[in-house]
């Protein structure tokens, strides 16, 4: 099994919930973040200088199959992207061992 955690722009959140949706990734966690970027310069909107340095996304957390993980990296790429400055990062790991607490099952049957 593996851990895929992906910081993406919160107005992307929805493209791409409803893509792993399409590809039957029905689970998911995921939370509102601030993180720092390297690009260091502001924006100006309206004649208001905004710091760019602290940007708002949604960090989200999916369990996948070993077979699943090519599908669900690309879907995130491909939902996730715009092609600026910022549009994120997909971190994988290993996960060793995952349980269901209601069913005590464990393994692919714990996260399925």
């Amino acid at each position: 099994m593996k851990k895929v955690e992906a910081i993406i722009r919160k107005s992307k959140f929805d493209e791409v919930k409803k893509a792993l949706h399409a590809i039957e990734v029905n689970f998911f966690s995921y939370w509102d973040v601030t993180g720092v970027g390297n690009e260091k310069q502001g924006h100006i909107y309206r004649g208001i200088s905004y710091s760019t340095s602290d940007i708002q996304r949604r960090y989200l957390v999916i369990v996948v199959s070993d077979e699943f993980l090519e599908r669900t990296v690309e879907t995130l790429l491909d939902s996730a992207h715009t092609g600026n400055v910022g549009d994120g990062k997909i971190f994988v790991s290993e996960v060793l061992e995952a349980y269901r607490i209601r069913t005590r099952e464990n393994g692919y049957e714990g996260i399925n």
